[in-house]
């Protein structure tokens, strides 16, 4: 790293980072609790059935104890986890005030196949991640990473922006899947404002074979969540993720180069712009 890198480079200050993850946990939860109980409280106040959200209780808890079960996800986070399936699980329900009726979104099965994408790319290469210090903690993610990564998902998902949902999923699951197919196979990095060589897990940096595989796993995610929206609304959908994923890079070289912000900021941002983006072009 030359010297203009060592300069444009400054660690956030640990405390600063822990009271942003805290006032974005904090924050977010607490709008994904309030989105969580919205459908069950309509539906009470207008005399509506609530046997409708017992399968996506059953299925939410599920998720979450297994996420929980195979160290992908602490505790708390977890439960985070369960309070964003629930909502993405109720997202193709329409309440009125004569009756219940279902439409087919299946946010639930671009949530699944998020999972298993970054799942997977988290444990490959994972020896090599670990020889760098680059691998996750196998205690698996923070709470703040999970409102990080899938609160506006679930946000978008609860406010009846499905298209901006699928996005932010799908840039989720890019950013994941193209730093942690890069960090293992290696190969050169470069730094997105500059381009200049950096090593392989630096803020901002960029491979060819991980910003690939990144496009391809938010294609599938977006393929799998507007399955019954094929078309030109598909393809902004995957522009909106793709912008996402280079504006998380963008971040990450400036402002998270600089200390100014932390990774779970740099993520909950990117996920927002894609699925605003998403919202607006579609």
């Amino acid at each position: 790293m030359d010297k203009e890198l060592e300069r444009l480079h400054r660690a956030i200050p640990k405390a600063r980072d822990q009271a942003q993850s805290r006032a974005l946990l904090w924050i977010t939860g607490t709008l994904l609790l309030l989105g969580a109980l919205a459908p069950p409280f309509a539906a009470l106040r207008l005399g509506l059935p609530l046997w409708p959200l017992r399968m996506p209780l059953i299925f939410s808890a599920g998720f979450a104890l297994l996420v929980w079960a195979l160290r992908a996800a602490t505790p708390t986070a977890a439960a985070m986890g369960f309070l964003v399936c629930f909502i993405l699980a109720q997202s193709g329900e329409v309440w009125t005030r004569l009756s219940l009726y279902p439409t087919s979104r299946p946010a639930l099965l671009a949530l699944i196949a998020l999972f298993v994408l970054t799942f997977a790319a988290t444990q490959f290469g994972r020896r090599r991640k670990e020889i760098h210090g680059l691998s996750e903690p196998r205690r698996g993610r923070q709470a703040s990473q999970i409102v990080a990564n899938l609160g506006i998902a679930a946000l978008f998902a609860a406010s009846g922006r499905y298209s901006g949902c699928i996005a932010a999923l799908a840039e989720a699951a890019a950013d994941t899947v193209s730093s942690e197919i890069g960090q293992a196979i290696g190969g050169p990095a470069h730094l997105l404002t500059t381009w200049r060589s950096v090593p392989a897990g630096t803020d901002g940096g960029i491979t060819a074979i991980g910003t690939i595989a990144g496009l391809a796993a938010a294609a599938l995610i977006v393929a799998i969540g507007m399955s019954h929206q094929p078309g030109r609304s598909s393809v902004m959908v995957w522009l909106a993720s793709s912008a996402g994923l280079f504006f998380d890079s963008l971040l990450g070289a400036t402002f998270e180069r600089r200390g100014w912000i932390g990774n779970d900021l740099v993520n909950f941002t990117s996920t927002l712009i894609a699925a605003v983006v998403a919202t607006v072009l579609t």
